[in-house]
């Protein structure tokens, strides 16, 4: 009886765990592990990234204000149409531009709609919002200056504290600097040295012994672009200087001394052993460069709040002041959806043009 029983809970039982087994336990629990320490970033990333894309879609086709007892209401294209809308106006012979603009004028293709420039005399062209075709002027006008000249002056700083010279840290940390101080703070102080009696107009002066005229670089239309354009490469120039650092580090030295043993010179070396080695790297720094080009809005905020006359008004900022100061929600978030889809075409356009080639 006795050896019955043992053997009968012999019989039942379990069998040893089989290492398959083991492994597949040991992969759900890495997977949980990962899961959980990826939920954090998908939660920020669902709440700050995608569920406002996907308010910014809806509210751009409604009328919704940002304080407003009615509810928003579904207006389709209309804020699109507003925002994308240009005419030419030929104007007979004695006839003014608000003959046609006004409200009530018989005129309704042109009601509502400003001067966006004159081409003579009698030829004008309208636009439903004529600060934005501006202020997507100066946004374009910026990355073509900001993007060449920062992304240059970025390599050529990166190639001059490459040296193994000593005391060369401290030339890193000094055009670093810049970087790593509030965009604000900046802003600020750059705006005192732009005024007539700041330290530029001073220095100028005094280099010239007094015959340079005091200049209001934030209050000229001409100058306040270029000023935003000097302030911004100047701040930013130390991040891409970084940036490339990294990329010439990667080169190996041995190309090098295989160059100069070829009796390459300066030049020669650069063309065919640096530029090639920071192909990737090029990459990456032109995309930086040119997505916050494209996104000023701090420097306009705080030194010019986008005058003067719209001069130095960028799609961000109009975006913002639409948005948010005149509580236009529902046309600000069309603004926003419009320059997105201008940012992404730049950018594959730009990665098409730097892809590595077959």
């Amino acid at each position: 009886m006795v050896v019955t029983t043992r053997t009968r809970r012999a019989s039942v039982a379990e069998p040893p765990e089989r290492p398959g087994r083991r492994g597949s336990l040991r992969r759900r629990r890495d997977s949980l592990a990962a899961l959980g320490m990826t939920a954090p970033a998908v939660v920020l990333l669902t709440l700050f990234v995608a569920v406002p894309v996907v308010l910014a879609f809806v509210l751009g086709f409604t009328n919704a204000r940002l304080v407003s007892p009615e509810p928003a209401r579904f207006v389709g294209t209309e804020n699109f149409s507003r925002l994308l809308d240009v005419d030419v106006l030929e104007l007979p012979e004695g006839a003014q531009v608000r003959d046609y603009t006004r409200r009530g004028s018989g005129h309704p293709e042109y009601e509502g709609k400003s001067v966006l420039f004159t081409v003579d005399e009698d030829t004008v062209v309208l636009a439903g919002d004529p600060t934005f075709w501006k202020s997507l002027r100066n946004t374009f006008l910026l990355a073509l200056v900001i993007v060449p000249v920062q992304g240059g002056l970025g390599l050529l700083l990166a190639m001059l504290v490459n040296q193994r010279l000593p005391g060369i840290r401290i030339f890193r940390t000094v055009y670093f600097m810049p970087v790593v101080t509030s965009m604000v703070v900046v802003s600020i102080l750059w705006r005192f040295m732009y005024q007539e009696q700041g330290l530029i107009n001073s220095m100028l002066g005094t280099l010239t012994f007094g015959a340079w005229d005091a200049v209001n670089w934030l209050g000229d239309p001409g100058t306040a672009l270029p000023a935003i354009m000097v302030m911004s490469v100047w701040q930013g120039v130390g991040f891409h200087m970084v940036i490339w650092l990294a990329g010439l580090q990667t080169i190996p030295p041995s190309l090098y001394e295989a160059a100069l043993m070829d009796g390459a010179t300066a030049w020669q070396r650069f063309r065919y052993v640096t530029w090639p080695g920071l192909r990737p790297t090029l990459v990456f720094v032109l995309v930086t460069i040119t997505l916050a080009a494209l996104g000023l809005f701090v420097q306009i905020d705080v030194m010019t709040q986008g005058g003067p006359l719209d001069a130095t008004t960028t799609v961000v900022y109009h975006a913002v002041r639409k948005g948010f100061r005149e509580q236009q929600i529902g046309y600000g978030a069309a603004i926003s959806l419009v320059f997105f889809v201008l940012v992404l075409t730049v950018s594959l356009i730009q990665r098409r043009l730097t892809r590595e080639r077959a």
